[in-house]
């Protein structure tokens, strides 16, 4: 065996031990466990109910799998914490790119916990289109809020499918109600079509704005805003003090040029600032006093009950499109109508209605 030279009486205070010869590739100390057995679904319900955090997470995750055995236990667990839930403020936060929403949701929630409230956010990060992967940082960023003891915080990839994350959400919120949490944050991809999945799900629906960037109305739909309930300015800080204060002026005229809302609510808007915890306090005072409005007049009730209504549907059309593109014949049948449509062959429509009569046809035999 080679000696090493450092260890000649020339070099004073120097030593270099041996090495280790031929090192095992694969550590002999390890200890490989097997996958951990799921819980039956009436013990993930006990521990739910019992407020067990791990247990809910993973009940969670039970939910978001696509994988079948996964879903049947999900499924049984949510009909059974069912009769438990509803009995939380739920709350929607949109705003466009960065409005500062997950600077706001830690700002409020911990104002929230501070009041003995137990807070749940669900925050939908996007999943990228081509690797499907999500950074799923929400919690990262919500540093002071994920150390609270009565907050849960629950990021989850959008996956690319809308649909199929916002049924999950609204599953996930059922769980969470019935764990013992009262309030339920729920944070939006952003200013896009999520806001419709997310607006059916909650009480109240709050855009987030800021200000400092332009024209304060340019790039807001008119859709998302006939669909607020209440707008938030944030960012009122500093040198942007008086240009959020009259960005607050000019949504409280354009609020006024909207159709009457169903709920007989007048939306308004608030400033407030998520970097000094500033008017937190009134945006949270007009939830409360839309939730009172809301409650008293009977539309809450009727909401809620139209909101499981569109989930019903929305559930059988994500079965039935599931179901189609998964049938074996009509994967097959998808590529022949794909490439006779690119040849000229047969227009798009007319593929589309043999394929989905073909389909029928399947279902009927």
């Amino acid at each position: 065996m080679m000696q090493h030279p450092e260890n000649d009486a020339q070099y004073k205070g120097l030593v270099v031990n041996e090495g280790v010869q031929n090192l095992p590739q694969v550590n002999p100390y390890a200890v490989f466990r097997r996958k951990k057995q799921l819980l039956s679904a009436e013990e993930y319900v006990r521990g739910i109910l019992d407020g067990n955090i791990t247990l809910l997470s993973q009940a969670v995750t039970l939910v978001e799998s696509s994988l079948p055995e996964d879903q049947k236990i999900a499924q049984k667990v949510i009909e059974m914490c069912l009769p438990h839930a509803g009995n939380s403020v739920r709350v929607g936060i949109t705003g466009v790119p960065g409005a500062g929403k997950s600077t706001f949701i830690e700002a409020l929630g911990t104002e929230l916990c501070k009041q003995g409230k137990h807070l749940a956010v669900l925050a939908i990060d996007p999943s990228s289109e081509r690797s499907k992967g999500s950074i799923l940082g929400d919690k990262t960023r919500m540093n002071e809020l994920s150390t609270a003891a009565n907050a849960f915080i629950r990021p989850s990839p959008s996956s690319g499918s809308l649909g199929g994350v916002a049924r999950k959400t609204r599953e996930t919120v059922i769980l969470c109600e019935a764990a013992g949490f009262d309030t339920i944050l729920i944070e939006t991809v952003g200013v896009g079509q999520s806001e419709t999945a997310a607006h059916s799900m909650v009480d109240f629906f709050l855009l987030l704005q800021v200000t400092g960037t332009g024209d304060d109305l340019q790039g807001i739909k008119r859709g998302i805003m006939e669909m607020a309930d209440g707008i938030a300015i944030n960012k009122c800080d500093g040198s942007n003090v008086e240009r959020a204060q009259a960005a607050r002026v000019s949504f409280k005229n354009a609020l006024a040029l909207f159709p009457p809302t169903e709920s007989g609510w007048k939306p308004y808007a608030e400033t407030c600032s998520s970097v000094e915890k500033t008017g937190i306090d009134k945006v949270w005072n007009m939830v409360e006093e839309y939730i009172r409005f809301a409650r008293a007049n009977g539309y809450l009730e009727k909401r809620r009950t139209q909101q499981s209504k569109y989930w019903m549907y929305e559930t059988i059309n994500e079965r039935l499109l599931n179901d189609f593109y998964q049938n074996p014949y009509i994967v097959q049948r998808v590529k022949d109508a794909e490439t006779r449509v690119l040849n000229n062959q047969v227009s798009s429509f007319i593929a589309a209605y043999q394929l989905l009569d073909d389909y029928a046809g399947i279902k009927h035999k």
